[in-house]
């Protein structure tokens, strides 16, 4: 252990946060596959993970996280190999090639290559802290995340780009980026969206996306009312289930829509709807408090940090935390089109948990080690 490292500032705040969404995930987990022989060890299984997670949480918080800083090279090769094998070799799912199955385990790198991006960039905001912010600056920042951004894409897994562009964004913010170039950025943006959106509306193949993915476009813009069996069946089923749930919901193991199987990867994607079913709006208020204590603990973290470097490690996991969550609960209530990302620490899925719970012990080992106590 360093030498004066005190335990004393350990966030014991935004560890029970954690705790509390993770164990909240694996209670519906539970509910969600009752019934299903194929799916029941799962919950046994997120119980391991969660519990390894938190032993990661406090190994990683007793670390300085310029350890991890100065590891960035190989950090990056590493995960760029196995993003790389995964293009050529991997599992697929949804017309995506997202896993290597390991036994009876599934491992994501892209979960993991989130948290090696924003160890990434957080170190390149360190060394380019006192530069000048002209567009040198931001394409220093902007080549450091596409090898990642684009092996992820050729997957292709449009929604892990999005997150990773989110968090590029808000590093950038953050760190000063001039006006002119956010709305030069912010122009392209709607432009490549609005054709994106224009596009797959009239039926035109877009290179680089499936057909899946445009059809879910579609189905938000433009829904089918007559639609009631295909692409919109389970954002349907998802709208019954909360809506259904009401203020104290139907009671754990009644959901109608969970239970009966109406609801579809109700412990994954869906999970959110599956609670409010269960647990009514009091369980979804949880499921948010949860959630956002974890992104607030998360930002006063930064805010404490002793360095830029520290500082963007706090805030890249509280918008990768943020994000992912307000993407999901708004897929879950047909506010944004569905997606695929999980509930973070709620969703059922090894390497997002574990890949989440790492960077929940980098913020940690931020906290332990602020240039002051005022939590």
């Amino acid at each position: 252990m360093e030498r004066g490292l005190s335990w004393r500032n350990f966030d014991f705040l935004l560890l029970g946060a954690v705790v509390l969404a993770s164990s909240f995930g694996t209670v519906m987990i539970r509910s969600a596959v009752a019934g299903n022989e194929v799916l029941q060890p799962l919950t046994s299984r997120q119980v391991y993970f969660a519990i390894l997670g938190v032993v990661l949480i406090f190994f990683l918080a007793s670390i300085d996280y310029r350890y991890w800083l100065a590891l960035y090279r190989p950090i990056h090769i590493v995960i760029l190999i196995f993003l790389v094998t995964l293009t050529g070799f991997g599992q697929s799912a949804f017309g995506a090639q997202r896993w290597f199955t390991v036994g009876v385990l599934f491992l994501q790198p892209t979960e993991f290559a989130k948290i090696a991006a924003i160890i990434i960039l957080a170190r390149y905001f360190e060394i380019t802290r006192d530069q000048p912010r002209d567009l040198r600056w931001v394409f220093g920042a902007a080549f450091r995340a596409v090898w990642i951004i684009g092996l992820i894409l050729l997957q292709p897994n449009l929604s892990n780009v999005m997150v990773l562009s989110v968090i590029l964004a808000v590093m950038l913010w953050v760190n000063g980026i001039q006006v002119k170039h956010v709305i030069t950025g912010a122009v392209v943006g709607v432009i490549l969206v609005g054709s994106v959106i224009s596009l797959s509306v009239l039926g035109v193949k877009i290179p680089g996306l499936q057909a899946y993915q445009q059809e879910r476009i579609v189905n938000f813009v433009v829904p089918d009312p007559n639609d009631t069996y295909g692409n919109r069946y389970n954002v349907q089923q998802a709208l019954i289930a909360v809506g259904s749930g009401g203020l104290l919901g139907e009671g754990y193991g009644y959901g109608t829509q969970t239970q009966l199987r109406f609801l579809k990867v109700r412990h994954t994607d869906f999970i959110f709807a599956a609670s409010s079913e269960e647990f009514g709006m009091v369980g979804a208020i949880l499921i948010i408090i949860s959630l956002g204590l974890v992104v607030w603990r998360c930002i006063r973290a930064a805010q404490k940090a002793r360095d830029v470097a520290g500082a963007m490690l706090a805030l890249g996991v509280a918008t990768l935390i943020f994000f992912q969550g307000a993407v999901n609960i708004g897929m879950n209530l047909n506010l944004l089109p569905v997606s695929g990302l999980p509930l973070p620490f709620v969703s059922y899925g090894g390497s997002g948990l574990t890949a989440l719970m790492i960077g929940i012990g980098l913020v940690q080992s931020v906290v332990m080690r602020q240039k002051e106590l005022e939590f």
